[in-house]
């Protein structure tokens, strides 16, 4: 909402459709936001997410109903992204946020207190520490909860008299809380990581699931990365330094071709790792490349500068993983001659 504003006030100067209670937008006006166009004047509107629009439109549709959102997907499918930019459209505000850890306690969902208050004074008002649930259901905002599946299966039921009946009852102080019009909830997870905890049928129930998939294509995800390097390196102020297209390309082949278990050329079977090599880790692995390339080289990146974060995300497993990347280095990259400079790279840092 602060790096976007521009692209957000144009869109509202030029959204005439309707718009649910306490949109800032319509719902088509989120979309393009979302995926980008341009408006009648000609101003143009660049892409938050690249996929499927049917998928956003679907996200979208869901927030404007009763029902809370669930975006799943494998890590590095930008569902935090998505999240976001989805608050940020439709309220304004995207910093009204619970994360969900193993230790995350049932106040972060419901509400606190000021102990030195309540001892003081007793339950009041006063007394009381909202929790970003509460905030945005006063507001009539959109509150995200993030790794919804990480956060202990109590905590979760928490969420289950919020979503249903848009109430959260202070029985301390005889009160309850109701909900502007406006409020809802976006939630992420994913079923990968480890210590997860199934979310109820109860708690199911409430949320409409879009699953985020990977980029469909190579070029799709380039893209995706090139633009995100740009952004990140420009909010990180490091020197400026081109981001090689030729590298971009070569860290997301390698990903793909390691999660998927086959070459590009459909010739190779692969070992996949154990790690999910999204496209955000390919993302991290670029920009620290970058950072590594204008501090400590021409300022021009190469493939020394992106081998080591490659061989990290790649090799998590000490032992298993690093039969995989041997093996791919020997059987596919060290058959590529056009990539000499990345297998000696590999090779070194390996």
């Amino acid at each position: 909402e602060q790096e976007y504003a521009g692209e957000l006030a144009r869109l509202a100067e030029h959204d005439d459709r309707p718009r649910p209670p306490g949109w800032r937008l319509s719902p088509w006006a989120v979309t393009t936001y979302l995926l980008g166009g341009e408006l009648p004047d000609g101003t143009a509107i660049s892409p938050k997410y690249v996929g499927p629009r049917r998928l956003m439109e679907v996200a979208v549709a869901t927030l404007a109903t009763d029902r809370a959102l669930l975006l799943l997907g494998v890590p590095g499918t930008a569902k935090t992204w998505v999240s976001e930019h989805l608050a940020a459209a439709v309220s304004g505000d995207s910093t009204l946020l619970v994360q969900g850890t193993a230790g995350t306690a049932e106040e972060a969902v419901r509400y606190g207190w000021n102990y030195a208050r309540l001892l003081a004074e007793g339950p009041s008002e006063k007394a009381l520490v909202e929790s970003p649930m509460m905030r945005a259901m006063r507001t009539g905002a959109v509150a995200r909860v993030e790794e919804l599946t990480r956060m202990p299966s109590d905590v979760q039921d928490s969420l289950i008299t919020v979503l249903s009946e848009k109430t959260l009852p202070v029985p301390e102080l005889n009160t309850e809380v109701q909900a502007r019009k406006g409020f809802t909830v976006i939630a992420t997870a994913n079923d990968r990581d480890r210590g997860v905890n199934e979310l109820s049928s109860a708690l199911r129930r409430r949320f409409n699931t879009v699953v985020l998939p990977l980029p469909e294509s190579t070029e799709d995800e380039v893209g995706i990365v090139a633009r995100r390097v740009d952004q990140i390196g420009a909010g990180l102020e490091l020197p400026e330094s081109p981001a090689g297209l030729e590298e971009i390309r070569r860290v997301v082949t390698v990903f793909r071709e390691l999660r998927s278990g086959i070459t590009a050329d459909g010739r190779t079977r692969l070992k996949s790792p154990s790690g999910t090599l999204s496209t955000a880790e390919a993302i991290s692995v670029i920009t620290s490349g970058l950072a590594l390339a204008a501090h400590f080289g021409d300022g021009v990146l190469r493939a020394a500068d992106v081998a080591g974060g490659i061989v990290g995300a790649v090799v998590q497993d000490p032992v298993s993983d690093r039969v995989v990347w041997q093996e791919y280095l020997e059987a596919v990259v060290r058959d590529r001659p056009e990539w000499r400079d990345f297998y000696r790279a590999c090779r070194e840092v390996s």
